[in-house]
């Protein structure tokens, strides 16, 4: 190939991509967690850098709420989020890969919980239930979704009034683990695109080391 041509072709490669429709980015294929790895996200030391306690107070979850688990992978939240909301409350898990709810339903009786509803979400879809939830939680998996406006409106669609969204995922300029820094999304960008959802931007929570922590409501 000519250099000429090598670029020509860069140019319009360069054309079609600032060419896309605002958005169009967030349709393009994301890796998804590997189910034969869940392993790596049950460190010992997990409870100490992600603070589970502090997340579930800052999104005020407490006995009898009803809350989702978005993209909950093996459900190392959902089984900390089940105790917290007692008997008498509901989680529901919520993933788009099915061995991952089969790996919590494995967890779920394994523990004991008997208030955990499953839900095989879709690429665009949460599939909540509508005005039905007071939280909703998702941890370390922002960076999976392919079109994260589609998914965050169902997932705005899915609150009660005065219900909060929090979203953790792992900073772009830290260290500690996660995925590829290719692979992340920084804060800001997330804020743009709850926007696009409808979202509102309610709080920034500062306690975990490796992750910000992003609250919104309707």
């Amino acid at each position: 190939m000519t250099p000429g041509r090598a670029v020509l072709l860069a140019a319009t490669a360069l054309a079609v991509v600032t060419s896309l429709p605002l958005g169009a980015e967030q349709d393009r294929p994301r890796r998804l967690f590997p189910p034969e790895e869940l392993g790596v996200l049950e460190g010992p030391d997990r409870d100490a850098w992600q603070k589970p306690e502090l997340v579930m107070d800052a999104l005020a979850i407490g006995e009898r709420s009803v809350v989702a688990d978005v993209g909950a992978g093996g459900g190392w939240f959902t089984v900390r989020l089940a105790r917290r909301v007692g008997p008498n409350g509901v989680v529901y898990a919520q993933d788009v890969q099915q061995q991952m709810l089969d790996s919590i339903s494995r967890r779920v009786v394994r523990d004991g919980f008997s208030n955990v509803r499953y839900i095989r979400g879709g690429r665009l879809d949460p599939k909540l239930p509508a005005a039905a939830l007071d939280a909703v939680l998702m941890v370390d998996t922002y960076h999976e979704f392919e079109n994260p406006v589609a998914l965050l409106r169902g997932v705005g669609v899915a609150l009660k009034p005065g219900g909060r969204v929090g979203i953790v995922d792992f900073r772009s300029d830290g260290g500690g683990p996660g995925p590829p820094f290719s692979e992340r999304v920084k804060e800001e960008r997330v804020v743009e695109q709850a926007a696009e959802a409808g979202l509102r931007l309610l709080g920034r929570e500062t306690f975990l080391e490796f992750q910000y922590f992003l609250i919104f409501g309707r």
